[in-house]
């Protein structure tokens, strides 16, 4: 197309094409997660009242759909690969709007479930991980990172646009009504983007020093610490966004208090975000995952360990929301810090499940730790044992060997 050339495998080169692709992206993603994922706690409570189903029930559809989305993103993975993101992402882009009308159609308990089995495979086809694989090949290993920075700053934003909209359909409409009114914005802002926006040529696999097979990869030691790391990690780093409410109501701290300490930490994941790029080019990818994972432990035990006064638990949620921005783009890069782009779609797929299903089962484990240890200061200090022990491990998650150019921003491999 005019405007764009190949200057080396698996690079496009160009103006106005990846930029397009990477706003189309941050658009996508904003209503993507808006959508399908931060309606959901806005909604919930009406849905039980409604339906008459326990809270308990409503909630478990939500995280079926999560475990749905990690065990369909292995094969979205290798599709991703081999055909590119603009034809997943359409049809997911589709499928999503016909399973949130499934959703509000559902007049009994084991249709809603169904519903939020359809979400979840259009999840597995949308959010993050289509996204990432998208611009990472897109970018080449010069502007990854900037673009992945910006569409993981874009998705922040999801809450902040929808959650109100959300509300405030939830004000006029029922909530079935509002989910269908949710899913044609979905249609109209997501389905064309796709379609027409990421219509670039899909890069061939670029050259890397790994010549072996995804299989072989996967089943090698430095990719399994790697998911042991990562999953540990997002324990350690998900659990506490929950857990944080009852957390500070157990210090004497209002909800309001707490609300604005989980707000506030939003605002750190979006400083966390802007300042990865600085952390690349100063640090390998040995040093900056073990650091933002010990980073994680840190203030994970600061907040178990401060009883007060407010302004100091809610620095600490600050400081443990900058940790958690930068933890998305540990996870976005570490595929490619590693092993490069060739196979980057099936090997992130693979790496993303577990992780997706450790953040769907934090809350309740969170919950059921308290429950066992007393309270949830001491449910803090687990979280940050458990995120020193992923640090630890992740020392072992790097690759003896060179990739290449992919390291380009930090250190090769070999000095890692």
């Amino acid at each position: 197309m005019p405007g764009a050339e190949l200057a080396r495998p698996g690079v496009l080169r160009g103006h106005a094409g990846p930029r397009r692709v990477l706003v189309v992206l941050c658009l996508t993603q904003i209503t993507g997660w808006g959508v399908l994922f931060y309606g959901f706690p806005v909604l919930a409570p009406a849905i039980g009242a409604d339906a008459g189903w326990s809270g308990t029930a409503v909630i478990g559809a939500f995280s079926v759909a999560q475990l749905v989305s990690a065990v369909v993103g292995v094969p979205v993975g290798r599709l991703l690969d081999r055909h590119g993101p603009r034809v997943v992402m359409t049809i997911g882009s589709l499928l999503a709007v016909g399973a949130l009308a499934v959703v509000a159609s559902a007049r009994s308990l084991p249709w809603f479930y169904a519903g939020w089995v359809l979400v979840g495979v259009a999840m597995a086809g949308v959010l993050y991980q289509p996204a990432f694989a998208a611009l990472t090949r897109w970018h080449g290993p010069e502007r990854r990172v900037a673009a992945l920075t910006v569409v993981t700053l874009a998705g922040g934003l999801a809450s902040t646009v929808f959650a109100p909209l959300t509300a405030l359909l939830a004000a006029h409409l029922d909530w079935r009504q509002t989910y269908l009114v949710l899913g044609a914005v979905l249609a109209v802002l997501t389905v064309p983007a796709h379609l027409f926006g990421l219509r670039l040529p899909w890069p061939d696999h670029p050259a890397t020093s790994d010549t072996r097979r995804p299989t072989t990869i996967v089943r090698s030691s430095p990719f399994v610490l790697l998911v042991v790391s990562m999953s540990i990690g997002a324990l350690a780093v998900y659990a506490i966004v929950v857990a944080m409410v009852p957390l500070f109501a157990e210090r004497g701290l209002s909800t309001t208090t707490a609300a604005w300490a989980l707000g506030l930490g939003g605002v750190g994941q979006v400083l966390g975000r802007l300042a990865y790029g600085r952390l690349v080019a100063r640090s390998g990818v040995k040093a900056r995952t073990a650091g933002a994972l010990l980073a994680a432990a840190a203030t994970t035990l600061l907040l178990g360990l401060v009883p007060g006064p407010a302004f100091a638990l809610i620095a600490a949620a600050v400081l443990a929301g900058v940790v958690r921005g930068a933890f998305t783009l540990i996870h976005a890069t570490a595929v490619t810090d590693r092993w490069g782009t060739t196979y980057y779609g099936q090997l992130s797929g693979v790496l993303h499940a577990p992780l997706t299903i450790t953040a769907a089962v934090a809350p309740w484990a969170a919950t059921a730790l308290a429950g066992t240890l007393g309270g949830y200061p001491a449910v803090f200090t687990v979280l940050a044992a458990l995120g020193v022990v992923a640090a630890v491990v992740s020392l072992k998650s790097v690759p003896p060997y060179t990739v290449g150019h992919d390291f380009r921003g930090g250190r090769s491999g070999s000095e890692q």
